[in-house]
């Protein structure tokens, strides 16, 4: 079953068919590692994502549910996280040298991406009990299969689609909070903020496009071209961190200039960017859209 509800089925059961379905495939990708551990934990916490913005979905007639079972699968995925976010700091030094034209930034970048293996590698080594976890983690996942069967929700169109209009005003609010926070006071959690809305409403986008088949594509696509920018931004966010908070493994003080240089002027590039293309996915007005959401769905559900 792809990811996304039909609406002319039964909402529980659709809902508990997608749910089951994400969490049988990061079963699969953890139990049978077949491009190894950490391609395995990757591929997992994907699909965690997917299942916790699907969770969103029925907060407002399943709170005590989505609380449990968000909280359940958040864990988890943070459990299998060390190793996967080192890869990630790893990865975001090879974008910036993709960015980079200058040789004495290119030099900065290529003993910073030195050092940033080591210290995953001695990470990935100090994690010995990482099968132990991801076998765990296999148990947990089937626990939270098991939840989702005790799952009853009222599946009337007109009740199904006031609960999803509910769900959507209020992410899209969130999303507009988010965009006026970055246009006012440009700080790194801001954009954080607006990339997971970014995130959330690509995913919810997905999980409705047969209520508009045509325009939830389109939309789709624009929210994953911001989504993507955001996630360089936040994974520069993330490295400057860590430089700030271990500069000796970055090199003398020249080096360590060049590539807080080259990450801050990434980043500036990356929000001006961005920020446009938040604005143009969430220009229509939240209260609109949810509605117009809640008449798709009793639309197609008839």
């Amino acid at each position: 079953m792809a990811y996304h509800l039909r609406p002319d089925k039964p909402f529980t059961a659709e809902f508990v068919a997608v749910a089951e379905q994400q969490l049988s495939k990061a079963v699969r990708y953890l139990a049978d590692k077949p491009d190894g551990e950490h391609t395995a934990i990757h591929d997992a916490r994907k699909r965690f994502k997917r299942v916790r913005a699907l969770y969103r979905l029925i907060q407002p007639d399943a709170k005590e549910f989505r609380s449990r079972e968000n909280k359940r699968i958040g864990d988890m995925a943070r459990s299998l996280s060390a190793v996967r976010d080192a890869t990630a700091l790893v990865e975001t030094v090879d974008y910036l040298a993709g960015q980079s034209t200058l040789p004495e930034e290119q030099a900065a970048l290529a003993f910073a991406r030195d050092a940033l293996s080591k210290r995953r590698d001695e990470i990935a080594e100090s994690q010995e009990d990482l099968p132990a976890r991801m076998a765990t983690a296999v148990i947990i996942c089937h626990e939270a299969i098991d939840a989702l069967h005790g799952l009853s929700l009222d599946d009337k169109p007109e009740k199904t689609a006031h609960r999803l209009a509910k769900v959507w005003k209020k992410q899209r609010l969130q999303a507009l909070a988010a965009i006026k926070e970055c246009e006012g006071n440009a700080h790194a959690e801001a954009f954080h903020e607006l990339r997971k809305s970014g995130q959330t409403y690509w995913m919810h986008l997905a999980l409705l496009r047969d209520i508009w088949p045509s325009a939830m594509r389109a939309k789709q696509a624009e929210a994953k071209s911001l989504v993507d920018l955001l996630g360089h931004e936040h994974d520069l966010s993330v490295l400057s961190g860590l430089v700030n908070e271990s500069p000796d493994l970055f090199g003398d003080s020249d080096t360590l200039a060049r590539l807080l240089a080259a990450i801050i002027a990434r980043q500036q590039a990356l929000r001006k960017e961005a920020l446009p293309i938040a604005q143009s996915v969430f220009s229509d007005s939240a209260a609109t859209e949810s509605k117009l959401v809640a008449l798709l769905w009793k639309h197609a559900a008839s």
